[in-house]
C-alpha cells in the first residue's frame, strides 16, 4: 500500500522496518525537528529520521501538522498514514487525508493506559499484562476504533526498557498484519469499551524520587517502570543514587522507612515491610550490582532519603 509514517523515538524504527521489509510503498515519512541531545546539546535528528534516511525515504520535520505540512500530505497522497508515537497532535484535517484514515500503535490493551506513557503505567501499576493495540485514530486522545489487539505478560522482573523493546516489536508485526488485512477488506473495526478507562500520564522527574514510606511491592514495581527514563532516584549522604531494579521481600520493614539493613544484600526498609535492592548507580560511576555496591561502600545502617 501507499504509505505515510509518522513516528520520532526508537520505539516507532522497528515498525518502520516491517513496513518497508513488507514491501509496502512509503512515500514520505513526518518525524518531529531535530532536538539538542547529549553533552553538547547539538541539534540531533530522531531516531526515526536517521532509519528513514537510511531507507532513502523523504523526511519532513514540521513543528505541526497544519499549513504547508498538510499540502505536502496531499501531495503525497496516502492510502493509509501510520502513527506510531510521533508526538504531534493530529488535526482532523490531517485524519481526513488518507483514503483509509491513520492507524496507530498504541502500546497498552485499550482503553487502559491511554496517554502518554502506557509501558511505564503498566508496570507501576502491577499489571500482569500488556500488549499492543491497532487504532483507527480520531479527535479524542487514544479514543478511536480498534482494529487489531495482541497482549504479552509483565514479568516480576521486567523494567519498562525490556518492555519497550517487547512491544516495538509486536507493534510491528501487527501493523503489518493489520494493512495485510486491509488490503484484503479483512479488517473490522470495534469501539472500545466504556468501561475500563485509564489514563497514562506523562513521566516527570520529581515522580521519580522513591517514597520509602510505601510499601515494599510498589517502591520495587516504581524502580522498574522508571528504568531507565526518568530514572527512579533516591538520596543518600547528600548524594542522588538511581535504583535501577529491586524485589519486595516478605518480611517486616525492620526499621524506618529508608534504613539500609544489617543482612543478606542491600535490604531496604519500607513503610511496612522491606524491599531488596539489586542494582544500583553512584553519581558518575557505572552500574553497580548489591554485592559490589556492598564492598564498595560500608552501608548498613545508613538512610535513603
Amino acid at each position: 500500500m501507499k504509505l505515510v509514517f509518522a513516528g520520532t523515538p526508537e520505539f516507532a524504527v522497528s515498525a518502520l522496518d516491517a513496513l518497508h521489509a513488507a514491501g509496502h510503498d512509503i512515500v514520505g515519512v513526518f518525524t518531529q525537528p531535530d532536538r539538542p541531545a547529549g553533552r553538547g546539546r547539538r541539534l540531533t535528528p530522531s531516531p526515526v529520521a536517521l532509519r528513514a534516511q537510511a531507507l532513502g525515504v523523504p523526511v519532513f520535520k514540521p513543528e505541526k501538522l497544519r499549513g504547508e505540512a498538510q499540502d505536502v500530505l496531499r501531495r503525497l497522497a496516502p492510502e493509509v498514514m501510520v502513527v506510531v508515537a510521533y508526538g504531534v497532535i493530529l488535526p482532523q484535517a490531517v485524519l481526513d487525508i488518507p483514503v483509509h484514515g491513520c492507524l496507530n500503535i498504541h502500546a497498552s490493551l485499550l482503553p487502559r493506559w491511554r496517554g502518554a506513557a502506557p509501558i511505564q503505567r503498566a508496570i507501576e501499576a502491577g499489571d500482569a499484562r500488556t500488549g499492543v493495540t491497532i487504532m483507527r485514530m480520531d479527535a479524542g486522545l487514544d479514543t478511536g476504533p480498534m482494529l487489531l489487539q495482541r497482549s504479552l505478560p509483565i514479568g516480576e522482573t521486567t523494567t519498562a526498557a525490556e518492555l519497550h523493546d517487547r512491544l516495538a516489536t509486536l507493534g510491528a508485526e501487527l501493523i503489518v498484519e493489520a494493512l495485510a488485512r486491509l488490503a484484503r477488506g479483512e479488517l473490522q473495526e470495534r469501539p472500545q469499551p466504556a468501561e475500563g478507562v485509564t489514563y497514562a500520564a506523562k513521566l516527570s522527574k520529581d515522580e521519580a524520587r522513591i517514597d520509602w514510606s510505601r510499601p515494599a511491592d510498589e517502591i520495587a514495581r516504581r524502580i522498574r517502570a522508571f528504568n531507565p527514563v526518568p530514572g527512579a532516584w533516591t538520596v543518600l549522604d547528600g548524594e542522588r543514587v538511581r535504583l535501577l531494579m529491586a524485589r519486595p521481600l516478605a518480611q517486616p520493614a525492620g526499621g524506618e522507612p529508608g534504613r539500609i539493613l544489617a543482612g543478606d544484600g542491600l535490604v531496604v526498609a519500607g513503610g511496612r515491610d522491606a524491599v531488596r535492592i539489586e542494582r544500583l548507580q553512584w553519581p558518575g560511576g557505572r552500574v553497580l550490582d548489591a554485592r559490589e555496591a556492598l564492598a564498595s561502600r560500608r552501608l548498613a545502617g545508613l538512610r535513603f532519603e
